[in-house]
């Protein structure tokens, strides 16, 4: 069986085959099939389990196409490589019933194995909200993971810009951790880091966000650099300030902050220095807010 992986791996040697040990034992998890300049791809609906730094043993769930991007994003530091809206107009989701049927396979394999992960995480590659069925496909999941793994928790990471749906809103409340993105103080910055495919700014994304009453994780990627001839920096003191501003109204339930762990597609892009992220958490615990680093 093959087994793609991404932000979940923690190795020494990235592009090597490396061993995982598990509860059962070693599971060998070979270099990843689909590596070029548009970025990293998983290759399978359900991948994994995988040890991850945030979410333990973490089995994953892909529900996009397996060939291409599909987001509403396209992040200056995205590992999955740029957005191509002409290419995701040709794209092809899986079904609801598609998901269900891989997912129960896997967890029947687990389950026979004795291998019970700590997380199911919604990821992939893009952005899982855009999935016409979503609310469906989180009920299925949460049905599967009752009857398998109960222990286990739900996960979903998400760049927050449809959260203005109602049935995507109803799903992620439902689940034991929303993971929305934040990555920038000003407009103006998150526009040039993020670079949404469609009209949405930053202030609606705030509004969305504030409207899940502290019920959610914020996770933030720290970043500067030049791209395509342009200096961008979301860590300077008018940046923080405002960030922090959201976060305050936001009131999340934990921030994650993390830099540049993988291969992006602009190589001019830094990676911020360890003592910044730790500086950022002593202000963001002055607002009574939990926060972890992932450095």
């Amino acid at each position: 069986m093959r087994y793609s992986f991404s932000e979940f791996v923690l190795c020494s040697d990235f592009w090597h085959t490396f061993a995982i040990r598990l509860a059962t034992g070693i599971i060998c998890l070979p270099a990843i099939n689909k590596l070029s300049m548009s970025g990293i791809l998983f290759d399978e609906i359900v991948f994994g389990p995988v040890k991850s730094r945030r979410f333990g043993v973490s089995l994953g769930i892909n529900l996009l196409p397996l060939h291409g991007k599909f987001c509403s994003f396209n992040c200056v530091y995205c590992e999955c490589g740029l957005t191509h809206e002409h290419r995701q107009a040709k794209q092809v989701l899986f079904t609801a019933a598609e998901i269900n049927t891989s997912l129960k396979s896997r967890f029947e394999a687990l389950k026979t194995g004795g291998l019970d992960p700590d997380n199911i995480t919604f990821a992939g590659n893009g952005e899982p909200t855009l999935h016409p069925e979503f609310e469906n496909i989180i009920e299925n999941t949460i049905r599967l993971r009752d009857e398998y793994f109960p222990k286990a928790m739900i996960t979903v990471l998400s760049n927050a810009t449809r959260l203005d749906r109602e049935n995507v809103k109803r799903a992620l409340l439902r689940i034991d951790n929303n993971v929305l993105k934040l990555d920038a103080g000003t407009n103006a910055t998150f526009q040039a880091i993020n670079r949404p495919t469609h009209a949405i700014t930053l202030e609606k994304v705030v509004e969305d966000l504030k409207g899940f009453g502290g019920n959610l994780t914020i996770q933030t990627m720290l970043i500067r650099g030049e791209v395509e001839g342009k200096q961008l920096d979301n860590t300077t003191e008018e940046e923080i300030t405002l960030w922090l501003k959201h976060i305050r109204e936001i009131n999340p339930k934990l921030v994650m902050l993390y830099p540049i762990d993988r291969q992006t597609p602009y190589r001019t892009l830094e990676k911020v220095p360890e003592m910044e992220f730790q500086a950022l958490v002593r202000r963001i615990e002055e607002l009574g807010i939990k926060s972890e680093v992932f450095y």
